[in-house]
């Protein structure tokens, strides 16, 4: 049994491998997959399982203990095993932070591939954490002719910290104040908040932009406005863990802001040829909303990896 954490795994990501491995996941059968939660508010064991035939089992678990920050330790720790699809045996056991990283910005970088404007020259990141870091990292990869990488954040400190250790290891990030200013530039815009309200307004974007919306994970959390959604063609990853479970689009669902025939294709059908972005005007929106299948495949793309 292999055992993976994020120091053994190292700091050089190959993130095409990555999203090319998410993407050869949708083009098996669908996975199963299944959430379970247990604990009080602000101390809960979150565990995260998914099959998929031909490929293996996983489980993800992770305490998400609200606390932790004052006592100056991680709020998320977990660990992820991986289990082989015939004879179920135990194959690995991977820290989740690692998995949870990697996952989430490969999944962002394959929508897109397939939503975005190939020529796309600049990108805006909404946020300064850790996905913002990760998602810059990814992007330029999968889009290699981008030229600037501009990040906001409200706390304009984070956002130049972040944007000065990017640029220290070889990207063309810059901070920038003026949020409407910086999105009317983008060609593709990415939403790395932990906001309830939206941030990212219909009224900046121009024809041609992709918007990526990653930060939103509870019912209560949105990033964008009714407006963007309506003038945007809307994809997701999975419509099984993002219509009725996320706010970005749980609220305007129910608000009747727009229907669920307005979700035009998630990343299985994606993948399967449905059509994207139609045209170099399209305003396109990805929804992502993660999944313990994509846990699942990431996981064996950092199997693979640790064999090479």
């Amino acid at each position: 049994m292999k055992l993976v954490t994020r120091a053994s795994y190292g700091d050089r990501i190959d993130w095409t491998r990555i999203v090319d491995a998410i993407a050869a996941g949708h083009r098996m059968p669908p996975a199963q997959i299944e959430d379970v939660f247990l604990g009080p508010p602000g101390r809960t064991l979150l565990s995260r399982a998914a099959w998929i035939e031909g490929l293996g089992y996983g489980v993800k678990s992770v305490t998400v203990m609200a606390e932790n920050t004052s006592r100056g330790l991680p709020t998320v720790q977990g660990a992820m095993l991986v289990f082989e699809d015939r004879a179920g045996a135990l194959i690995a056991t991977i820290e989740s932070a690692l998995v949870t990283d990697l996952k989430t910005a490969a999944d962002s970088a394959l929508g897109a591939r397939h939503l975005a404007r190939q020529d796309s020259k600049t990108l805006l990141i909404l946020g300064a954490g850790q996905v913002a870091r990760n998602v810059a990292a990814a992007y330029r990869q999968i889009f290699p002719g981008l030229e600037r990488i501009l990040l906001w954040n409200r706390t304009s400190e984070k956002a130049a910290a972040l944007a000065a250790d990017l640029a220290a290891s070889g990207l063309p990030a810059e901070a920038v104040s003026d949020v409407a200013s910086a999105a009317a530039q983008a060609d593709i815009i990415v939403t790395a908040t932990m906001s309830s309200d939206p941030v990212l307004h219909g009224d900046w974007i121009t024809p041609g932009t992709h918007v990526d919306l990653i930060g939103a994970f509870r019912a209560e959390m949105r990033e964008a406005d009714d407006a963007l959604l309506q003038k945007a063609r809307i994809f997701v990853d999975s419509r099984d863990t993002t219509l009725h479970h996320i706010g970005e689009l749980k609220i305007p669902l129910a608000s009747g802001a727009i229907t669920e025939a307005d979700v035009l294709a998630d990343l299985y059908q994606l993948d399967q040829g449905h059509a994207g972005r139609t045209g170099p005007d399209d305003i396109t929106v990805f929804k992502n909303g993660g999944g313990a299948h994509l846990d699942l495949m990431t996981a064996f793309a950092i199997l693979g990896d640790a064999d090479r």
